[in-house]
């Protein structure tokens, strides 16, 4: 019989309950116990929930109340040595080391963040060197396994694997150079041992171990570790389900298929072309086939006729008895529930699943696949080749005008008028920034006032007029503080936003939008994708009359606004009937409408974030070209249409820019940005080494984190930058937005900020 298995579910809670609990116990209004008891009530509610669903394979361990790569460092005694000898609990060291502190005496910034593959959610580094002694604090899996049997469930524990761990992990500040995390193996291994024999002796059956790095290409320098550390945990372990997933094994599968493990997951919604490989690898083998033929990254309703084609080449080749139907990946990518959304139509609502509707999904497949003669089956497989029909005959409706303007786009159409040091000395005469110009990346606090502003307009009980009114206060009191500050290219604040992506959305012709469809990004922060269902295009302007008139009450510049075209596509759920490239272009033609209205507006320097562009790519290096050409392509094409005298600037997070420099290079934005304080400024390594010619304004200080950086701290960063590149070319900003910071910490972080590029001025003048 074919089993069902989900690889991980959201942690957030279906009314975003952990939120609120790990939020009001960092203001102080929960205690330890109380946030713990509320935990665990939304662990017991994922388990029954996925149970009732008749999941056969639950999951448990990958709950976490902040990242689950940082609790895997803090139950593995991977602590760096700034956060130990604090004098506060261990939870508060872990909450420590993801978003810093500076409370009680104790002021120590956050660990680096960085994203977990090509997804949008963030893992906090881990930080290990030779000193790093590996032991295991808490055998978080096991408890959770405990915790599950008390409810009446019984759970297939998941683990971070130790290569998964290693790789993804960096050298710390205390290790010597040259140090690489992976020769610590051997020195793990025994810890895992330890957790692997405690769940085997608590009853497991299975452990589901992810390696998701095995659909890389780096996995395969590793292939010699990866067999002589799986060959000492199968010794003692429950059997091993070995987990990988948003890519194809490729060249690594076959030393993967002979690893002594009992199971193989892989994923076929990313890739379902490397299943006849896989079948053929393994055949000879005992290893059970899990496959992933239900999406864990995007929220479409799975085709159950065609998941089910591919399953049965499996069971056909493998048997019933050596095949399990899966989600892809862990659901934490998705919401968590259909049944919390009343607004979307009928017609929506049927095209869509969510993270609890496909624990349905794969129960079903596993069913199909076991030849169930149940009518309930049949009757759902019914109902699920009706749905899918209709949204075919959705798919097939197209806006004729937006498919020939991108079929009209030349080269020309990607290029600025001139180059960048023409174009960089019209923006001197026409903008005149002082040396190391100080700004922001575009937000400021959202606050309690702005939320309910923002609902009481959705309810009706403020009118448009009203809501507008308020807005225009809020953009002149950040405008106000600006200038009080003393900072040099200013932006309205985006009072009127909700997230940096739903408000484009919102405007856009061709996406639909839920209620309470929240996926974690990072710790506490949670987003709401927007869903692209048809084609895209701008029906009115959406930022100008903001960015207009916050200009009208400043003489110093103001800075527009834009979320760019490949962060828009990345930071929502896409189509999948169509190319990723035909939906960025879209975006990108709809956003290039924007920004020339924007300059027709007087606005003369516009920002188009790309955040997501390096996250974007693909796994395989192999596949890069395609997407770098076509994501490049996609930020020229919304930038390219202003004059020379108005500068374009773009903002990204956490990056490793070395292997893509050339493409960012290509972008030809006058003035990139960049989140470089959590990385130490390694990133800026690139820029030197590439020899970078436009600004560039790298964070000097960490957003994510509430501790306010000293002013002698943002010195130190700018003297450190001034090692690495030229003092002509530097801006000087935070890491990122303020949207998610206060008023009291972002107005003396920023005051830090600007004595300190005022000292910069005065010092390398």
């Amino acid at each position: 019989m074919v089993l069902s298995s989900v690889l991980g579910f959201p942690r957030i809670g279906k009314n975003r309950e952990v939120k609120k609990a790990v939020e009001a116990y960092w203001a102080g209004k929960l205690s330890a116990d109380e946030l713990q008891t509320a935990a665990a009530e939304v662990r017991k509610w994922n388990w029954t929930s996925i149970k009732a669903q008749g999941v056969d394979l639950i999951p448990s361990g990958e709950f976490t109340l902040y990242d689950h790569v940082l609790d895997h460092s803090a139950a593995f005694n991977a602590i760096p040595p700034r956060y130990v000898g604090l004098g506060i609990s261990d939870l508060d060291v872990f909450f420590a080391m993801g978003r810093g502190r500076q409370t009680g005496g104790v002021d120590v910034p956050a660990a680096e963040m960085k994203k977990w593959f090509d997804s949008n959610y963030h893992y906090v580094v881990p930080e290990l060197s030779e000193q790093t002694e590996f032991k295991l604090n808490y055998n978080k899996a096991l408890a959770e396994y405990k915790e599950a049997k008390a409810a009446g469930v019984t759970t297939r524990p998941v683990v971070l694997g130790p290569l998964a761990f290693l790789i993804l992990a960096k050298a710390g500040r205390e290790a010597t150079p040259g140090f690489k995390p992976i020769s610590l193996l051997p020195k793990l291994l025994p810890v895992y041992k330890t957790l692997l024999k405690e769940l085997k002796a608590e009853g497991a059956e299975w452990v589901q171990i992810d390696e998701p790095n095995l659909v890389m290409d780096v996995a395969e320098q590793y292939a010699e570790q990866y067999a002589s550390a799986y060959a000492e945990l199968a010794k003692d372990a429950p059997k091993i389900m070995l987990t990988t997933y948003f890519g194809r094994l490729g060249s690594n599968l076959p030393f993967v298929a002979k690893l002594p493990v009992c199971g193989l997951h892989i994923d076929l919604d990313r890739e379902p072309g490397q299943l006849g490989d896989v079948i053929t690898a393994i055949k000879d083998t005992s290893l059970v086939l899990s496959l992933g033929l239900v999406s864990g990254r995007n929220i479409w309703k799975t085709d159950l006729t065609a998941a089910a084609s591919l399953g049965r080449k499996a069971v056909e080749a493998l048997g019933a008895d050596r095949v399990i139907a899966a989600t892809s990946s862990s659901l934490l990518h998705t919401p968590v529930t259909l049944e919390s959304e009343n607004k979307l139509t009928a017609e929506q609502k049927d095209w869509f699943s969510f993270a609890l509707q496909k624990a349905g999904e794969v129960a079903v497949l596993a069913s199909v696949l076991s030849d169930s003669q149940d009518s309930k089956i049949s009757q759902l497989l019914e109902e699920n080749k009706t749905s899918i029909s209709k949204r075919r005959a959705f798919e097939h409706n197209s806006d004729d005008a937006v498919r020939k303007r991108v079929a009209a786009i030349t080269p020309e159409d990607l290029k600025r008028k001139n180059p960048f040091p023409t174009r960089r000395e019209a923006q001197k005469k026409h903008l005149k920034l002082p040396k190391f110009p100080t700004t922001t990346i575009g937000s400021f606090p959202q606050t309690k006032e702005i939320r309910s502003a923002r609902a009481q307009l959705t309810k009706g009980s403020l009118t448009e007029d009203q809501y507008n009114d308020f807005i225009k206060k809020e953009i002149d009191s950040v405008v106000k503080f600006q200038e009080d500050v003393g900072l040099d290219l200013l932006v309205h604040g985006e009072p009127e936003r909700n997230d940096m992506v739903q408000y484009f959305g919102e405007q856009f012709q061709g996406f639909c939008f839920t209620q309470n469809g929240w996926v974690q990004s990072y710790g506490s922060r949670y987003v709401r994708p927007p869903i692209i269902v048809s084609d895209v295009s701008r029906p009115h302007p959406i930022t100008v009359q903001w960015s207009s008139y916050a200009q009208s009450v400043t003489k110093k510049p103001m800075k527009g606004m834009l979320t760019g075209p490949v962060t828009i596509l990345n930071w929502s759920f896409p189509r999948v009937d169509v190319s990723r490239e035909t939906q960025s272009k879209q975006l990108a033609l709809a956003l290039r409408d924007e920004v020339c209205d924007l300059e027709k507006a007087g606005i003369h320097a516009i920002q188009v974030d790309e955040p997501a562009i390096r996250e974007g790519l693909p796994l395989r290096r192999v596949d890069w070209d395609n997407y770098l050409t076509w994501a490049v392509d996609s930020f020229r094409l919304a930038t390219s249409g202003v004059e020379d005298s108005t500068q374009t600037h773009s903002h990204f997070c956490y990056s490793d820019f070395n292997d893509i420099f050339p493409s960012i290079q290509r972008l030809d934005a006058d003035v990139i940005s960049i989140e470089a304080s959590k990385s130490d400024l390694k990133v800026l390594n690139a820029f030197q080494q590439f020899g970078y010619k436009n600004e560039i304004g790298p964070g000097v200080y960490d957003i994510h984190s509430p501790r306010v950086p000293s002013e002698q701290e943002i010195k130190d960063r700018i003297k450190s930058m001034l090692n690495l590149l030229p003092a002509d070319l530097l801006f000087v900003n935070p890491d990122c937005g303020l949207k998610t910071r206060g008023w009291a910490e972002t107005e003396a972080s920023l005051k830090n900020l600007v004595a300190a590029a005022r000292w910069a001025r005065t010092e390398f003048a």
